[in-house]
């Protein structure tokens, strides 16, 4: 939906099961047509659409591309973003660290990316921008050396220009504008801001000059407009308050290296503060949260910077002294606290006191993926916590 003529406002369906095209159309037409009329009924609404690899193919297949057209003009639904970061399942069964695979250093990734650009612009109403989300180049532990993690940030960054160069062609025949939204997040190769501005000035930016400038004949600042018109930031919310990191101090950065944001992903984090009193009671809540399906790394704020635990299980077996930890489980925005614990909803509130003054982006996408494994107490309707979210976020923009 449009939210006071500046944001496209959904929600991601990556909250949904979706191997295959049939199992993703059909979960999109037993929840999306209910959530909108109770957020838009009156008023076209927009979807953050999320693909497997599968999925994708499959749409690109027979009548499914025209038949899913059809479906969203016939619901008043339109599509403006997607997620490309996980390329396989992503429910049920074990995903942790396999949501980077096949990362940006295959082939298989850039040839998912591309795809997916080509079937967004098929599906984006006429005059709208589209933007896809990815993973940060690759996952930190599968490169043990700094030789391997240099040679996964040239490979990331030669095939993220090859997408560039893709949507810049794009543009030239069909007009539309698309943007591929790069996402930090712990345990990533790229996890906060330094990081991101560190790619873009000692990979993304030379590398794109290099392969580009004979290719397009251009000035090496008009290659590099071009590099950072359509290779952006996603900006998850729950990600950087895992870095501990400002949203205003953040984004003021990317602004000072030319760096946009396509995308804000709206979501939180889980925020645990010790007090020496309810510490049992908070070890046992927190232990509640430990699934075996995503990865949650856990991070603490040090006098030298953040340290991360590549994963929940980590802390809960070796209970140290903490003041406060924060952990990557993606909680309902609509709530602080559960029971002794927190979340980082005042990062999002935050964003939206941001956001009103300087809306740099216009893409907003709610991301809560954990509904099926959350704590049995937290766990309400899907459809119903979906219209919840959106209308919290509603409110307060």
């Amino acid at each position: 939906m449009f939210i006071e003529d500046t944001f496209h406002l959904s929600y991601c369906t990556n909250i949904h099961p979706g191997q295959d095209w049939e199992s993703t159309f059909q979960s999109l037409k037993d929840y999306v047509p209910k959530i909108k009329q109770e957020v838009s009924p009156e008023h076209s609404f927009g979807l953050g659409l999320r693909l497997s690899n599968k999925a994708s193919e499959e749409l690109g297949q027979g009548n499914n591309m025209v038949g899913f057209k059809q479906w969203l003009n016939q619901n008043n639904v339109y599509v403006f973003t997607m997620n490309g970061f996980p390329y396989g399942n992503f429910h049920d069964e074990r995903v942790k660290e396999n949501v980077h695979a096949p990362d940006w250093t295959a082939q298989k990734r850039v040839d998912y990316t591309i795809r997916l650009f080509n079937q967004l612009e098929t599906l984006l109403p006429k005059g709208l921008s589209g933007g896809i989300s990815t993973s940060p180049i690759s996952y930190k532990y599968w490169h043990k050396t700094n030789a391997d993690k240099n040679r996964a940030f040239e490979l990331g960054a030669r095939n993220m220009i090859k997408v560039a160069k893709h949507l810049f062609d794009l543009e030239r025949v069909t007009g539309t504008y698309m943007h591929l939204d790069v996402e930090p997040e712990p345990d990533g190769l790229l996890e906060n801001s330094d990081e991101v501005l560190s790619f873009y000035e000692e990979y993304l930016v030379p590398i794109g000059l290099m392969t580009l400038k004979d290719e397009l004949g251009l000035e090496a600042s008009e290659i590099e407009n071009i590099i950072k018109r359509h290779i952006t930031v996603c900006y998850d919310i729950c990600h950087f308050s895992l870095a501990y990191e400002e949203p205003t101090d953040t984004f003021k950065k990317f602004k000072s290296a030319h760096i946009n944001v396509g995308k804000i992903q709206v979501s939180a984090a889980l925020k645990i503060l010790f007090n020496g009193k309810d510490d049992a009671r908070i070890w046992k809540l927190l232990s509640q949260f430990n699934e075996p399906t995503y990865l949650h790394q856990v991070t603490e704020k040090m006098d030298n910077g953040v340290k991360t635990y590549n994963d929940l299980p980590v802390v809960l077996e070796n209970k140290h002294s903490f003041k406060e930890l924060r952990a990557h489980f993606h909680v309902p925005i609509f709530v602080e606290e559960f029971g002794p614990l927190f979340s980082t909803q005042d990062h999002i509130l935050k964003v939206i006191t941001f956001l009103k003054e300087n809306p740099l982006t216009e893409h907003l996408e709610i991301e809560t993926y954990t509904w099926d494994v959350l704590p049995i107490e937290l766990k309400e309707d899907l459809g119903n916590s979906i219209v919840r979210e959106i209308n919290w976020l509603k409110d307060r923009l």
